[in-house]
């Protein structure tokens, strides 16, 4: 699975073109990789072969001409070295499976997908596992605070790739860092993901706090008892709790909590006046893994027999239309207890 750096070309697959994953295309194409950015739609194909632009989620950004968009996905990963899915955590089964047929064994396996699998609760690296054939060790995740929109403009960004095998890891760092994306290596794979997840959840939090003029000291506490929440799912699930102090756990949850760029903030935002979650969403006109991530969450925390009260309250903003005030009210009025916990 070693990626060569000779002078043949290098090719690459991004799997799909959404904003995030047109962005890490960009990043790839930069790297000197001829990039296949997999789509459904044959018009934004279209788009972006013709006028190296993705209008639909990019829209004032010009895009290296080394990037290919197409509907056919054994093109896409013709020679492909790498393989990198970004596509929504409610999406990824269907997208591995057609995948699969076309990956070559020697393909480096990357995904770039913050959530978990709605009716399984499992992780992406389980779903691209059971699809692909692949052992879970073989894969690589790719978190950290990275906005789309910044990416795409060569602005600096940190991110970090975890994977069980540190040479898989290692190799996703060489394909994907440059002088604007640094890229740092972990070996936990859950920690990374359980972090990228549920601090959507978070984010959604902090949308709805800045959208009752809740004042900075309400988002600082969001923040930090999210952390806590983040840290005791992920432990509970075998995470190192030195990752959330990372790039994948604090630093994520800082850019997706305080960003005008951040989806999850937006749609908290929205749903802080009483809108409904259907108009919500419906105005994003994106995926909005929070919410997906918040009902997956739920369940989680009940598996593993932990407390998550954000989330808890979160849950019955979104599904059982609690008005937001009076969940922030119960938070609020929680027994007393110590901040401090063990985590392992």
């Amino acid at each position: 699975m070693t990626i060569q750096n000779g002078e043949k070309p290098k090719f690459a697959a991004v799997l799909v073109a959404g904003s995030w994953g047109t962005a890490l295309a960009s990043v790839l194409a930069n790297n000197g990789y001829q990039v296949r950015l997999w789509t459904r739609s044959a018009v934004q194909a279209e788009d972006i072969n013709r006028n190296h632009v993705n209008s639909k989620f990019l829209p004032d950004v010009q895009l290296p001409e080394l990037i290919q968009a197409t509907t056919d996905m054994k093109l896409a990963l013709q020679d492909a070295e790498l393989a990198l899915f970004v596509a929504p955590s409610g999406a990824m089964r269907e997208v591995a499976k057609q995948a699969a047929p076309y990956l070559s064994d020697e393909t480096l396996v990357v995904h770039a997908t913050k959530g978990f699998e709605t009716d399984t609760l499992k992780r992406m690296t389980n779903v691209l596992s059971e699809e692909l054939g692949r052992p879970e060790e073989e894969l690589v995740v790719l978190s950290g605070p990275s906005h789309a929109e910044e990416v795409i403009l060569k602005q600096p960004t940190t991110v970090v790739v975890a994977s069980v095998n540190i040479e898989a890891a290692e190799q996703a760092q060489d394909a994907l860092m440059n002088t604007d994306f640094r890229v740092y290596t972990n070996p936990d794979v859950v920690g990374v993901e359980v972090a990228g997840a549920i601090k959507n959840i978070i984010a959604l939090g902090a949308g709805l706090t800045d959208g009752l003029q809740f004042g900075d000291n309400a988002k600082a506490a969001l923040l930090t008892r999210g952390l806590a929440e983040i840290g005791r799912l992920g432990t509970a699930m075998g995470a190192n709790p030195l990752t959330f102090a990372g790039l994948a756990g604090v630093g994520d949850l800082v850019v997706t909590c305080t960003s005008k760029h951040s989806r999850n903030w937006r749609a908290g935002y929205m749903l802080a006046d009483g809108t409904p979650l259907e108009e919500v969403l419906s105005r994003m006109g994106m995926v909005v893994e929070g919410v997906r991530t918040t009902r997956a969450a739920y369940e989680l925390a009940k598996q593993y027999e932990v407390e998550m009260p954000i989330t808890f309250q979160l849950y019955e903003v979104l599904f059982a239309n609690k008005a937001p005030r009076t969940a922030v009210e119960h938070l609020m009025g929680r027994l007393k207890t110590h901040e401090i916990e063990e985590l392992g």
